[in-house]
């Protein structure tokens, strides 16, 4: 059985492609620039980009199952090309925002575009739904190094923020193993903590305490502004924000900080369902990432 893996030098897809290999699969993986992988020698390794259907089309010869990151754009028709090719079954990276409260936030919509496309194209899936990343908090990493204090936007507000390897692991179950199929995994981290607290947690890992900047408001904004500028053409090329109005983007993240104000956010137990094992603690990603905030 092959299983192609799309994304393979993301956070997630370079677990899958190891988790894979390691049960015996025969494991084929995509990427825009295949020559920058750094994958195990026994990985077939392809050109391909999930906006253009004509790049998949010699990838997906032979494939009976594929991992997928969401890319709305390019998502329908590589289904289709996966369809034409035989494949059985998709795996899509998504997120818990599709079922969250706010069904009209725009990442929402982002991840229920490709969730739309893959139920649309007759294939069995599953849909992995991770809530907030816990290898985000790397944005923090050369503030921790220089010594500075770490801009926090809502230090106070909590996450239950899951681990890569979580949410790469319960993927791989959904490739190797049955019994997955039409399943939505909403997943979350071990623990819920603040911000504050997963700062502090990385202090106690590299063996150092931590100072901060609580930063909130018009603050808060103006970062945020600046950290989506790179995503804003992607997202209004695919229709996810309006082109007229790009500031939902930051007033739905602000809005979502302000209610994890309120206190901790809800520890789903799918992970332990799923691998037979709690989801990993914000402690112990710190831990495994410890190298990341160290010069």
């Amino acid at each position: 059985m092959t299983i192609l893996v799309t994304g393979a030098t993301g956070n997630v897809g370079r677990h899958v492609v190891d988790l894979l290999v390691r049960a015996g699969a025969d494991v084929r993986a995509t990427s825009r620039n295949p020559e920058s992988l750094d994958l195990p020698a026994e990985v077939d390794v392809r050109r391909a980009d999930l906006t253009d259907r004509k790049t998949f089309e010699h990838a997906l010869h032979g494939v009976e199952k594929v991992f997928l990151y969401t890319q709305p754009s390019g998502t329908a028709a590589v289904m289709e090309a996966a369809k034409d090719a035989g494949v059985k079954h998709a795996v899509l990276l998504s997120s818990a925002a599709v079922a969250g409260p706010d069904p009209d936030h725009w990442i929402a919509r982002w991840h229920r575009a490709a969730e739309n496309s893959i139920e649309q194209s007759g294939l069995s899936w599953t849909f992995v739904r991770p809530g907030p990343f816990a290898v985000n908090s790397l944005q923090w990493a050369e503030s921790v190094k220089r010594g500075e204090p770490v801009r926090l936007l809502y230090a106070h507000s909590y996450l239950s923020a899951i681990h890569e390897r979580d949410i790469a692991e319960v993927s791989a179950c959904a490739l190797l193993q049955d019994g997955h199929a039409g399943a939505r995994y909403r997943i979350t981290g071990g623990d819920s903590v603040t911000q504050a607290e997963q700062l502090a947690l990385i202090g106690q890992a590299i063996g150092r305490e931590l100072a901060f900047e609580d930063v909130t408001g018009d603050d808060a904004r103006a970062d945020l502004r600046a950290r989506f500028a790179p995503r804003i053409q992607e997202l209004v090329r695919d229709g996810v924000v309006d082109p007229t109005d790009t500031s939902e983007i930051v007033e739905t993240r602000i809005r979502y900080y302000e209610e994890a104000l309120e206190g901790p956010a809800e520890i789903d137990g799918t992970v332990e369902k799923v691998l037979g094992k709690p989801a990993r603690t914000f402690a112990e990603w710190a831990a495994d990432h410890k190298a990341d905030f160290t010069n």
